[in-house]
């Protein structure tokens, strides 16, 4: 009988999430998922059949060896779960398979090799996962209270700091760095069973004028940090991301202005963000007050004086960074898509100052779920 309809969705679970909420399971060797009509296969290494089929996510389990070709299967396990996708597809009588953007080359090489067409739908494993599940939500949840438990102690321990003759911020006689205070971060998540693959960024002037600088050597007191911190939760595979500014000591006027800003903008952005709007629009809402305030967009050219560098938020989920963008050309919200909003102001001379909070856009409006105050003052 032949499948019509037939999706693709291939590589290591541990390392493509499209992958992983399909079969549930984080695997490190290869894997496929084939969606044809409506059953769904998953197809492992035969060691990892029975861990796949407790997950339940898809009707049937299978393996590479119960799809040898006639000429048998390479030794190389990439290689062999290749083979045995499309010997699985010639004998189904597919002859044409749709994929995701995600498809390693070795998979679709071996289907064209079987004379399978290849169909790409750019929305394949994307649609489904910009609309979060209630579940999928409440892990989003649980990540961004745990980062936000970490960002407070954090931020506490920078404004608590002591002083050298230097400016220097020191704890327990030794130099806050950058570094240090990513290390610090990075062991407090582990206590929570959390990692922080991508890092961390803890940087202040002047390196904090490329705003995605993770920041480098010792912290002063007088001047604006950025913390943002991301980390993944190990069980869930969720991650958090939260971004706050701290100053040690006296915050001068023109700091306070551009945290007023940022804030504003940051409420602006999240008024805006409505089921049917688009992420274009709610960053023009955001950027459109941080202009009114009289900063310059002066995107990818980090400037001595506080600028606009980026744009206002991104879709969060499975990666720390998901389609879509809060920024121009965004594409229409859907309901229960999940978003950082983060608009932040650069400089090389006083510093930056960044706010950002994890929202869900629900029907009744966008739902918050961080908990943290805004400000810059974090002693307890």
């Amino acid at each position: 009988m032949k499948s019509k309809n037939v999706r693709l969705v291939a590589g290591i679970a541990d390392k493509n999430a499209s992958l992983f909420r399909r079969i549930g399971q984080a695997l490190g060797d290869p894997a496929a998922y084939i969606q044809a009509d409506a059953r769904q296969v998953a197809l492992v290494r035969d060691l990892e059949m029975d861990r796949v089929r407790a997950a339940g996510k898809v009707d049937e389990v299978t393996c590479p060896a119960e799809h040898a070709p006639r000429s048998g299967l390479s030794a190389d396990r990439e290689t062999a779960t290749a083979q045995a996708v499309a010997q699985w597809m010639r004998s189904h009588h597919v002859d044409v398979v749709t994929v995701d953007r995600s498809l390693p080359y070795i998979f679709a090489w071996h289907l064209q090799q079987a004379e399978i067409a290849i169909q790409y739908d750019p929305q394949l494993a994307v649609l489904d996962r910009r609309q979060k599940s209630a579940d999928e939500i409440e892990k989003l949840r649980v990540s961004q209270r745990d980062t936000e438990t970490v960002m407070r102690k954090t931020l506490q321990r920078i404004a608590t700091a002591d002083v050298n003759d230097d400016g220097e911020l020191t704890v327990d006689g030794q130099v806050l760095t950058s570094q240090s205070v990513r290390g610090w971060a990075a062991v407090e998540f582990l206590k929570l069973g959390y990692t922080m693959s991508h890092g961390a960024i803890c940087a202040s002037l002047p390196e904090v004028a490329d705003c995605h600088h993770r920041g480098d050597g010792s912290l002063k007191s007088g001047v604006p940090i950025i913390v943002d911190l991301f980390p993944r939760n190990e069980t869930t595979r969720y991650w958090g991301d939260c971004t706050r500014t701290v100053v040690h000591g006296q915050v001068s006027e023109t700091v306070l202005a551009m945290h007023q800003a940022v804030v504003q903008a940051k409420a602006a952005a999240t008024e805006a963000l409505v089921v049917g709007t688009t992420g274009d629009a709610v960053h023009q809402a955001s950027e459109n007050v941080l202009l009114q305030h009289g900063y310059e967009s002066k995107r990818g050219k980090p400037s001595d004086e506080p600028s606009i560098q980026h744009g206002t938020g991104h879709g969060i989920g499975l990666d720390v960074h998901e389609p879509i963008l809060l920024d121009f050309g965004g594409g229409e919200i859907l309901e229960y898509e999940v978003f950082t909003i983060e608009p932040g102001l650069y400089g090389r001379n006083v510093g930056g100052v960044r706010v950002e909070d994890m929202l869900v856009a629900t029907p009744e409006g966008p739902e918050n779920l961080n908990r943290l105050p805004e400000g810059l003052d974090w002693k307890p």
